[in-house]
Parts: C-alpha cells; structure tokens; sequence
C-alpha cells in the first residue's frame, strides 16, 4: 500500500516550497548580475506566488446520512483522536462549510445567517462583509472544544412554511423532497448559509481546500455553490451508501451537479461508504465480497464511470483504526485506497499543471536574458574591433573614434521620438481592448439577462437570453484576441525598423491564446443551462434568487475576464520590456566606448587594459549563460514527486499500448 493522502500532500507541499525557493533563488540570481528588468522581476514574482499560493480544493458531495462527514474526519482529522466534524446520525452538515486556512488569521469558525438568502447579494460578496459572519475562536489544542464549536453547522431554525420556501427549502412542485412538518407547521431549515473553519492543520497550511456540502435540497438552493464553487474543485467525492447504493436522490445529485460533462469525470471519485454494513457474520467472506463488488459494478454503471473510480469504504471504521492503530481494521475498512486514488489523482493533476506553467514561463525568462546577455557579448566584440583597430594609431585618430562615437549616439537619441510614438499607439491599443474586457462592458452584455431575470413570474425566453449573452461574450474573448495579433503586428513592424537602424534582436513573442478561456465560458453556460432546467422555475420567480443568480455569473464571468485580461498584460509588458532592455543596454554601450577612448587617450597602456577587460568580460557573460541555462533547466526538471511519477508511468503505459 502506498502513501496515505495526508502523506503524499505533504510531500507536494515539499515539491511545492522547493518549486518556489528555486524561482526566488533564479531572481537573485539575476539581479546581482544587473540582468533583473521590471517586467522579468514581475514575472518571477507572480510565478513564485502561483507556485507557493496554489491550493487544492476537494470537494464532499452526498445526499444526507452517506457518512460524508465522518469520511472527512477520518482522512483528515483522525489525529484528535476523536470526531471533528458532526457525524451523528441523521442530517448533521446543513450549511455548506469551507475548511481552509488563511495565513496571519487565528483559528476560528464563521458562520453566514441563513436570513442572507433573502438579500441579493452573493457568497462572494459576503466574503467580503466579515462583520456580518458570526465567528467563534478555536482552541486548536483542545479537540473537545473544536468539536462543540464546529458543530454549530448543524444547527437548525423552526420556521414557517412560507419563510422556508423564501429561503429556498421548500418547493411546492417537489413535496418528496421537502422537510417535515411538525405539530405546530414548522419545519427545520439551517440556521446557517455558510460556514468557513480556519485552522492551521498541516495538509490546509498546504493549500489543500475542504469543501463539505450538504444534501440535494441545500445545494440547489445555493447556485453560487452548485455553479461556481463545485465546478472549480480540483476533484469531487461522491458519496454513496453501500447498503443502498445509487438512490433517486442519489442520482439527481450526480446527473445535475456532478456529472453532465464527460471530460469532468476524471476529476471524479465515487465512495461506496458503509461497507461495513455488509460484513455479514452470517454470509462467507468470499460471499460478502461478491456483493461489495457487484455493487460497486452497478454504481460504476448507472453514473457511467469506469469501475475503477468506485472506492468502497468504511469510514467509521477507518477512523476507529486510525485512532487505535489498528492496521488490520484500516485496511479491511478500504480508507487506504482511497487515500491513495485522492493523492495519486489530485496530486498528480496539479503538479503537471504547475510545473507546465512555469515551465513555459521559465522558457520564456531564459529565452528573453539570453538575448540581453547575446546583445552585451555583441557591444562588446564591436568594441574589440574598435580597439584593435586603433592599435599603433595617433590620437587625432583616437579622437575622430571618439567623434564617431558621439555622432551615433546622437542618432541613437533621436530615436526617441519613434519609439515614444511606438508607446503611444501601443497604450491605446492595449486600453481598447481593456475597456472590452473591462467590468463596465461586462454589465452591458449582460444587461438583457438581467432585464428578464428580474421581470415576472414566467421567465419566458430565457433559455435564447442566456445563450445570446454567452455568444455574446464569447465575442467579447475572440475580439480581444484579434486585438491581441494586430498589436503583435504593430510591434513586429516597428521592432523590425529598430532592429535594421540600430541592430537590435528585438521579437514579438505570440500573443496569448485565448481558446481556454472561451471554455471556460462554455462551461459557465453549460452549467447555467443545466441548473435552470432543474426544476428551478419557482426559485427563480423569487427576485432575490434570480438576482443572486445573476451576480453569481456576473463574478464568474468578471473572473474569467479578469484573466484574460491580467494575461494579456503580462504579454504586453514582456513585448516592450526587451525594448527597454535594449535601449538600455545601448545607452550602457555608448557610455562605456566613449569612457575607453578617453582612457585611452589619457594614458599610454590604457588601450591595452582595456581590451583585457573586454576579454575577461566576454569570460564572464559565457560564465552567466552556463549559469542561466543551470538554473532554468533545474526548474524545468525538478524531480517529481512520486504521485505525478506515478502518474506519468500510466501515461506512458497508456501510451505503450494504444
């Protein structure tokens, strides 16, 4: 058996600090050696942050009573000894919780009032509103302390029927699904929207994101979870009762949150949980196991994924044999194989995502410094060949070098003009296409949905107003791109004057490809799409579900934008950073020949020292391309941790046999 998850989490945690310590290491590196350029610096940074910032979010989703939060406590929080997370009996997670941890905050637990639902604003807005949270201190070292606090997300409220249906647990078209009516016509509904627990545990200081989600009727209530939150986990488990196996309930959780689209289904583990209601003292244990594993078939089956992405497990049980250090229990309650799946398959995903990333980048740096360092190893042959040529010579040709010298650069300065008016039409091009992708434009394309969102009671035609406004910002995204390569052209048309006038190497690099964030659009409708088609008609004649609706989109689409948007810029400024780099580099030039042959004019050996320091520089500048090239292909080839080894010899296997 291989590492447990909290294992391999921490040796991505490992992989990730030495990833980041390399790129900080590369950055001094470079700005000792005068090779450190604001847009290079930039770049660095954010691709250090990237690296050491990245989180991984795995998101819990089941119907009530599947043990989804005691799976949770016994993966991640066996080490208390005891239970975490509420998992008696019963409906316990009845408010959506984030477990994570925000570094410089203390431990504690937030909680946002169910009474929120009725205004319009969204969870992410909320975020942002920490004093409408109710927040309780955590005491990390006393786990009975942590457990009565954390299980506050189970506490409900007694309301009336017409305040649940307000707040999005009652739907009169679904009566199956509703709560029960007490004697006096209440019924329970959270008292909580949403919980955040922060806490410094060694796998959340990592990155890792726990997202625990309630049942079906709470999770269509809530669209920002059902369309921006669980779509942007990194993997799902869903949770099953072996006992029971796929329900009805079961199954409209998977067909309407989980499992629409093919390509997510890799992202996907399914938890056959409760295995240990099957362990019959009354049938073989080869018995017991033909019925496991005929569930486990018929799972696979009707979610249409491949039977090796059903785990069975006891979490119950696991959590017993962590606590007691029962090896034996562990392994019988199948804890350890899903572990592993977890850390093999998130993992693995995430560290070929980063180092792809900064590879790229890091090509990028490597390919922009070794045309700095091939631009100063040029200046200095053409001073060589100035020198030498000046051997044996008196100064009135000494000075009439030195008159050359000042006529260039005096050209060279004139230069200017043409390459501010470069800027200048650069700025503007670049600021259109920001107002395109701007937040103003944004509230424009989505200005009819809005209008029929908020309209009547029948939403008629939204289905055609949501298609046309994601056509419409799909237009958006490829107008921008057009934007993208005709101020590639602009630039390579100038750089190419520049670089026959003064000798430049200056290039254009490919602007940025767009193509995924057009997905990422696509997607955003496609879930849209399927959560109106849910049976959600009555929830969205309610104005304040509609208009969380509609923001909820809007800050998902603002993000994709956004990215867009930041991506675009970063291309922008690494475009005319090498301008920079170069003219500095010729200014640098021009200083450093005249400075010599003034030397050389005041001192007989000065024309022989200098070209000795032209010849130890041109060593040095060798030295730093070996040293760049070192350094950047280190990054490239960090070694792998051994869950993306793993993963990379399935490709190859796969590969092998295709």
């Amino acid at each position: 058996m291989g590492p447990s998850f909290n294992e391999q989490f921490d040796q991505h945690g490992a992989w990730k600090r030495s990833f980041a310590q390399q790129l900080k290491q590369l950055a001094e590196w470079m700005s000792s050696h005068d090779l450190m350029d604001a847009s290079i610096e930039e770049r660095l940074q954010r691709l250090e942050d990237q690296v050491r910032s990245d989180k991984v979010m795995v998101a819990f989703v089941a119907e009530f009573s599947r043990g989804k939060s005691e799976l949770i406590n016994a993966i991640f929080f066996a080490d208390y000894g005891r239970r975490i997370m509420p998992a008696s009996a019963g409906r316990t997670t009845m408010c959506p919780t984030e477990l994570s941890y925000e570094s410089g905050t203390a431990p504690c637990l937030r909680l946002l009032p169910i009474e929120t639902r009725l205004k319009p604003q969204g969870l992410a807005e909320w975020r942002l509103k920490q004093h409408q949270w109710h927040e309780i201190a955590l005491n990390i070292d006393d786990a009975q302390q942590m457990a009565q606090s954390l299980s506050k997300v189970s506490e409900v409220r007694h309301v009336p029927i017409d305040e649940a249906r307000a707040l999005g647990f009652w739907h009169d078209d679904s009566p199956d699904d509703n709560p029960l009516v007490d004697a006096k016509g209440l019924v329970d509904v959270p008292m909580w929207r949403h919980a955040l627990i922060n806490v410094p545990h060694p796998l959340l200081t990592q990155g890792l994101v726990i997202l625990d989600t309630p049942g079906l009727n709470a999770v269509g209530a809530e669209p920002e979870l059902t369309i921006n939150l669980i779509p942007q986990a990194h993997a799902v488990v869903f949770i099953l009762g072996a006992d029971t196996g796929v329900t009805r309930s079961d199954l409209s959780i998977w067909r309407e949150h989980l499992g629409a689209a093919a390509e997510s289904h890799e992202t996907r583990l399914v938890v056959l949980n409760k295995i240990d209601t099957l362990w019959d003292t009354l049938s073989s244990p080869t018995q017991v196991q033909e019925q496991l594993d005929q569930q486990c078939r018929n799972s696979a089956d009707i979610l249409g994924v491949s039977l090796s992405q059903v785990v069975p497990v006891s979490a119950q049980k696991g959590l017993v044999a962590k606590i007691q250090c029962d090896d034996v229990l562990l392994e019988a309650s199948g804890l350890p194989h899903l572990e592993e799946a977890l850390g093999e398959g998130i993992l693995g995903r995430r560290q070929s995502i980063l180092r792809g990333v900064v590879a790229n980048g890091v090509a990028g740096l490597h390919a922009e410094t070794t045309r700095v360092l091939n631009i100063r190893r040029r200046d200095l042959d053409d001073q060589m060949s100035e020198l030498n040529s000046l051997r044996g010579k008196n100064s009135t040709v000494i000075q009439a070098m030195r008159g050359r010298i000042e006529v260039e650069q005096h050209d060279f300065d004139s230069s200017t003009a043409k390459v501010q008016a470069l800027r200048a039409v650069h700025l503007k091009m670049m600021r259109d296409v920001f107002h395109r992708l701007g937040s103003r434009a944004l509230k424009e394309e989505v200005a009819p949905l809005a209008d029929t969102l908020q309209g009547g009671m029948l939403k008629i035609g939204l289905r055609k107003v949501y298609a046309d406004t994601f056509t419409r910002i799909r237009a958006v995204l490829g107008s921008a791109q057009v934007s993208g390569a005709e101020i590639r052209e602009m630039l390579a048309g100038t750089f190419r004057q520049l670089n026959a006038e003064f000798g430049f190497s200056l290039q254009v690099p490919p602007p940025p490809n767009f193509d995924a964030y057009v997905a990422d659009v696509s997607e955003i409708e496609r879930r849209h799409e399927q959560y109106i088609g849910m049976g959600n008609t009555l929830r969205l004649a309610q104005p304040e579900f509609a208009q969380r609706l509609l923001r909820g989109l809007t800050l998902r689409l603002r993000a994709v934008l956004d990215s867009a948007s930041n991506e675009l810029e970063l291309w922008s400024k690494t475009a005319t950073a090498q301008l920079d780099a170069q003219l500095r580099e010729r200014k640098r030039s021009f200083s450093r020949r005249i400075e010599a042959v003034d030397r050389i004019q005041g001192a007989a050996n000065g024309l022989v020292e200098r070209i000795a320091e032209i010849e130890s520089a041109e060593v040095h500048l060798l030295e730093l391309g070996v040293r760049l090239a070192a350094m950047t292909d280190r990054l490239v080839h960090t070694p792998l941790a051994p869950q993306e080894r793993m993963a990379q010899a399935e490709d190859a296997e796969d590969l092998l046999f295709s």
